[in-house]
Parts: C-alpha cells; structure tokens; sequence
C-alpha cells in the first residue's frame, strides 16, 4: 500500500514538473525584438517558447533587429491567437520588348494557417491573378480580374478598375500567387509596366492609380494575419491540462483546431504562462477601456477583478451617475414622505382596480363557458347519459385551454381534415400522446344533436376495431370531440385515394372484411344498447400502421330499444351505400348495415367505387355492376388485378357470393351480420380448395337492378339526409380523427 501511495505522488509531481516545464519560460528568456514584444508561449531561443511546437521558436536578426518566422518578418504578436508578418509581393513586369520580370512564390506556413481576415489583391490593368492553395493531394483556386485602358480616376476603388480583390479560405498552410496579363502581344503602357498580386490584411491597403499602377514595386511587402493555437484538442478536451494560467480561461479557437487563452475581465497581462494574469486597479489605470467610471477617483475602491463606488459620511450615490449626491435636508423629509404616501396610496388604489377588473373578467369567462357548455349540449349530454344504460367509456371533459394547447392555437398545419361535420385536428396532450380533435362548424346548431349522439353511442361501446372516444369538450363556441389517433389513413384512401398502392393484398383485404363484420356484428347483437352505425362506408374505415380496421364517424347512428327491431328516422346515409328499403320507407333496421357492408365488400374484391358517375351508365352503381358480373358469370372480370391469383378464386368467389346476399333488394333476405361474420371468418380460417359451383338463383341477382335504378335517377348528387348531402361524403381525413 505504502508503495502505491509513493507511486501515486511520483506520478502528481513529474505531471506538475511537466506542466511547469511546459508553460514556464525561463526568466532570462529574451522579450523583445526591435519594437516587437515575445511573450510566451513565442520565443527565441530552447526554454523559451512552448515545448514540443517548433513553430512558436522565432529567430531574432541581431544586425537589422528584425523577428522572424522562418524567412517571413514578425510584426505583431497577439494573446487572441493572431500573428501578423510581411509578405512580399508577387509580380510580372514587361519592357518596351515584351521581355519578362518575374516574381512568384509559395509559401508554406508551417503550423499557422492563413486568418480569413486577409484579402487577395491583383494591380494592373487588363491582368489576372490566382491564389492556389495547396492542401495534400487536392488544391484549391481563387482569383480575380482587372480590367483598364487608361488610368482610373477614383482613388481608393478596388472594384476591378485597375485593382480587384477577393476573400480567401482560412485554414490554408500553404499556398502559390501568380500574376498575368491578357494582351501580352500588345505594347507596354508607360501607366500599366507591370503587374502585381499579393496578400493584405483587409483595410491595410488603399489603392492609388496614379501611383500604384507604376511604382508598386517599391513596396515590397504588406501585412499578413496568420492564426494560431495550442495544440490541436479542445479545452474540454484538455481539461485541466492546458496551459492556461491563473485568472485566465480557455477559448477554443474559431478559425482552427487547438485553443486560445484569455485573462478575465478587470484582469490583464500574459494568460498563458503559469502566475496568469493580474488584477486590474481601475482606480488608478489611465487606459480609457479599463478605467472606473465613479464620478472622482477618489470614490472609488479598487476589487479584485472589479471596482466600488463610494461615497463619504453625509453624501449618497447616484445610481445613475455613479456620483455622489449630498443628502437631502431633514426639513425636506416631510414632503418626501407625502409624496411617497401619495404616490403609494395612488398605485394601491389602481391594483386593487386592476384585480376587480381581473375578478369581473374571470367571472365573465366561467359564465360564458357555462353558456357554451349548455348550447353545447352539455345537459342533454349528462341527461342520455344517464338514461341510456351502463357506460363502458370513460368520456373525459377536456377545458378550452387544453385544446388550444393541443393543436397550437387551431393552427393549420395541423388540420388532418375538414367535411360536413366539421374539421379535424391533429392534437398532442401534455402526456405527449397524440389524439384527434373534431371541432364542429361555427354556426351550424344542427351540429351539437351529431356531437352528442356520437359521445353517446360511442359511450356504448367498448371494442378493439372501433375508434376510442377520449372525451370532449363544451365550453368552448362549437362542441369538440378528442378521438384516438389512427394514423394510416382510411379504407377508401388505400383503395381509391391519395394513398393508393399495391401492398392491400387479397389476405390484407379478407382480414379487414372480418373485423368490419365483427365490429358490426358486436353492435347490433353484444353492445349493452343494440346499435345501428348508418353510414357503413369505407371512408368511414380507418387503417392503423397495421392495416388493422377501426370504425368510425357514430355522428348518424342511432341505439335502438331491446322491445323494437327498427325505427322510423329521417332517411341519412352515403349513396351507393345507402339501403333501398330504407330509402323508400324510412324504416331503419340492422339490415341496413348489412346492405352497406355488401357494398364495402365489393369495393374490396373489386378496388372500385361503389358510385362513379364518370363511368357509363352500366357501371356507374357498384352493385349493379356486380349484379351483372355475376349473373354473366364474368365475375373475374370485375375483381381486383391485385389480388387475384389461381390459389385464392374459391375465396373470392365465396366473398363474393355473400356480398351478393347482403345487398338483396329486400332486407328479410340478407342475412344478420352475425352470420355474415362468421360465414367470413371460416372462409379465412380454413381456405380448403374446390372447385366454384353456381349457388345463385338468378332472379334474385335481378332484385338489385330495381332498387339501383332507383338511386341512379337522384343524378349527381352524393346522399339523402343531413350526413350524406352535405357532410358525411365530403369528411376525407387522411390520417385518422
């Protein structure tokens, strides 16, 4: 253990030696180089500079006093991370016999990299010059164009008159200028001899015509920014192992790999060696950018890293000034304090009538919510709610604020739908579980009975390919229902919409069938309350991400009394799917459904509408159509290209047999949904092969003609009753409700 321990401070003290070795010139190290200041970690000699990083060692010209990096003359070194050296010219200058002088270069910067502060600049008329910047095996080029033939009269334009300059790429180490002219043929101008490309630190060139064009040759050099760092890792990287000193903080680097150091503010000096840097006395400092802005220095108290005014006995400190002010006489106390009274009891007396205002707006809120949720419906809600049996939904009431946070303010980029009945938005709750929120239309009172039957039938039901009713909201202008989200759209996008395609396979399409049967099965013959949906149509089957059906849109349904079998309504429904009896005689029934899930079956065998009016007169009714198929014993004309194959026709031809059955003329006729299950799933389950025997009557396929002809006639016009006509067939909601 002992040994372990010796181990553990050897390791701590050879890191500290390290560290100080490193970031620890010695003290007779040389500081200066002419006019130019070495601080560390620059310097001129071993121990002087940065161990490890031979481009920090500069050489010092004892003859001319000049600093330099490498054969390029230092001029300026700054703690932020920037050297600033002299860089020649390059030049291409002609006689009066188109003989040459020629001066290009390239230029390796070891580890410094070209600042994007500078500025690549080409003089002289009709010339051109490029910068190439070599980067391993891949170069890069920038340049620009002068264009002149006589002297520019604009001093200070670089514009492309004479002189053009262009931005180039930071980061570069190594790079070639060249220089050349367009019209090498023609004679030399006495104003244009030759012509010169270089780089400068942007703002530190000012062109003159008359001057450069002819003798900027006699300058030789301009100054160029280069950047520098510390290694090549972050600070986050480095941790505590930068070099970094006191009161100072680590920077990474904007222009390049590695990190800079910087002293804190109120303090000054070199960051990076290991004391760091110094406080700042802004009482006494003559630099304008860190002295104290107290009124007189003597009210003011130097801090470490900052500084205090003060004020003697007798006097106070203006805030605003950071002066001293004296105090005020207590003969003028008096009316201060009434003053202050004044002032308080006046703003006392506003708060107290901004608060009863608040409270009269409040209450006026609760009211108008109170109203709403009544014309809403609310009290007819809790009324059938309460009368209609055991509930097996938990129906939640959701407040106005809650909605307007769930879809953003109504926002319309979360529009899912929008139909008859109202439109709907995508909604996330603060569990972030996504919902669908069905708001009614404004001003449309026929709206809240829809509203409140589908709470009330929905509340009835308790089954997997049903949507969920969440629960709604009342208090808000127009009545609003929260749904589960279903997110792949409804049954009649696969088939005829938007969202088309060809993976709905004969399996896909047979399950789909099997749970809408189901569903409608559980409806009319397990639900508490008998239930009679109405408005069976494909539209109103939505698709999960497993294409597992949901049904949808209970806005027309009705819950019929166990003493009756059917009742007299108002005749509503989607023509094409829409009953032929009930139609004629306002009688509704379960037969019904049946009659509108024979049509779904047809649309799923067949992938077509159940009514076109684009079509001819013979194929415009799905069920006539269907009709014909079958009695002409064409029925594999008819069916789906998709899903028809040699393995599956006895399937279809059985589906096909009971869609038939479902849509008799006749409601006595069809069978229940109960056995039209049934009848489905045995066909899924069991998919035994034999060979297809005609089972049909052919007078019985006539019966349908009569009832089709009938709908035929109505024109172009989509339904009977409220839902169809002007709501029910317009309602297309892609990604659920």
């Amino acid at each position: 253990m002992n040994m372990v321990h010796g181990l553990f401070f050897v390791a701590i003290f050879i890191l500290a030696s390290t560290k100080l070795v490193m970031g620890q010139p010695s003290p007779t190290c040389q500081t200066k180089c002419g006019n130019v200041s070495i601080e560390f970690p620059f310097g001129i000699s071993a121990g002087c500079y940065y161990a490890g990083h031979d481009s920090f060692n500069l050489t010092c010209n004892k003859t001319t006093n000049e600093l330099f990096f490498g054969n390029m003359q230092v001029i300026n070194i700054s703690h932020s991370g920037e050297l600033r050296i002299l860089k020649s010219t390059s030049f291409t200058c002609y006689n009066s016999k188109n003989n040459t002088d020629v001066l290009f270069y390239t230029t390796t910067l070891s580890n410094f990299t070209l600042s994007n502060k500078n500025r690549f600049t080409a003089v002289g008329c009709n010339t051109y010059a490029f910068m190439t910047t070599l980067d391993g095996d891949r170069n890069y080029s920038t340049g620009c164009l002068s264009l002149c033939d006589s002297t520019p009269k604009e001093n200070g334009l670089c514009s492309g008159e004479g002189c053009c300059q262009t931005s180039v790429p930071k980061r570069s180490k190594r790079f070639r200028i060249r220089s050349r002219r367009f019209d090498r043929e023609t004679s030399v101008s006495d104003f244009n001899p030759c012509f010169y490309a270089f780089l400068v630190e942007e703002g530190r060139f000012n062109f003159s015509p008359s001057q450069d064009l002819q003798n900027l040759r006699n300058v030789t050099k301009f100054p160029v920014v280069l950047d520098w760092s510390i290694g090549g890792q972050t600070c986050q990287q480095v941790g505590n192992t930068s070099i970094c000193g006191h009161n100072s903080v680590c920077l990474d680097s904007t222009t390049r790999a590695g990190y800079n150091c910087k002293c804190k503010d109120g303090y000054d000096g070199n960051p990076y060696l290991p004391e760091g840097c110094r406080d700042i006395d802004e009482c006494t400092t003559s630099t304008t950018i860190h002295r104290h802005n107290c009124s007189d220095s003597s009210t003011c108290i130097n801090t470490m890293g900052h500084f205090v005014c003060s004020c003697p006995f007798g006097f106070d400190l203006n805030a605003t000034t950071n002066g001293c002010m004296r105090k005020l006489k207590p003969e003028n106390h008096g009316w201060i304090q009434i003053v202050l009274g004044t002032s308080v009891g006046f703003f006392a007396i506003l708060l107290v009538a901004i608060c009863v205002q608040q409270k009269i707006k409040q209450r006026k809120n609760i009211e108008l919510r109170k109203h709403f949720f009544e014309k809403n419906g609310g009290g007819m809600l809790r009324q059938r709610l309460s009368g209609a049996g055991p509930s097996n939904v938990d129906v939640k009431i959701f407040t106005e604020e809650s909605m307007k946070k769930a879809t953003n303010g109504y926002e319309e980029s979360r529009i899912l739908g929008q139909g008859g009945q109202g439109t709907v938005y995508k909604g996330i709750l603060p569990d972030s579980s996504v919902v669908a929120i069905k708001k009614a239309r404004l001003g449309d009172s026929s709206q809240v009975e829809q509203f409140i039957n589908e709470v009330l039938v929905l509340s009835q039901i308790n089954h997997r390919n049903v949507v969920s009713l969440l629960g709604c909201c009342l208090e808000t202008e127009v009545p609003l229902l929260v749904y589960e989200f279903i997110n792949s759209g409804t049954l009649h996008d696969r088939l005829h919409g938007s969202i088309s395609d060809s993976s709905l396979t004969w399996e896909h399409r047979l399950r789909i069938a099997v749970e809408i049967a189901g569903t409608l099965a559980y409806l009319h013959s397990s639900a508490s309350i008998p239930i009679i949906h109405r408005d069976v149509k494909t539209a109103n089957i939505l698709l999960d991400e497993n294409l597992t059906a949901k049904v949808a849109d209970f806005g027309a349904s009705r819950l019929i009394p166990m003493d009756k079998e059917q009742l007299t309504t108002m005749v509503q429904g989607t023509l094409g799917y829409l009953d032929p009896e009930y139609y004629n005689t306002g009688l509704l029934n379960e037969k019904s459904d049946v009659y509108s899930f024979g049509v779904v079956l047809m649309e799923l065998l067949t992938g077509q509408k159940a009514l076109c009016f684009e079509k001819p007169q013979q194929s415009k009714h799905l069920v006539n159509y269907f009709a014909s198929a079958m009695k002409e014993n064409r029925l594999l004309e008819v069916i789906d290209g998709q899903v028809l194959n040699e393995s599956n026709q006895r399937e279809i031809h059985e589906a096909a047999r009971i869609a038939v059955e479902c849509t008799r003329l006749m409601g006595e006729e069809r069978p229940r949904m109960k056995e039209v299950a049934a009848q489905l799933e045995a066909l899924r389950v069991t998919k035994t092969k034999h060979e297809w025997s005609d089972q049909y009557n052919e007078p019985e396929v006539n019966e349908h003609l009569v009832g089709v002809e009938m709908l035929s006639a109505q024109g172009d016009t989509s339904s009977a009753g409220y839902d169809s006509i002007k709501n029910v067939t317009n309602l297309h909601i892609e990604a659920g409700r």
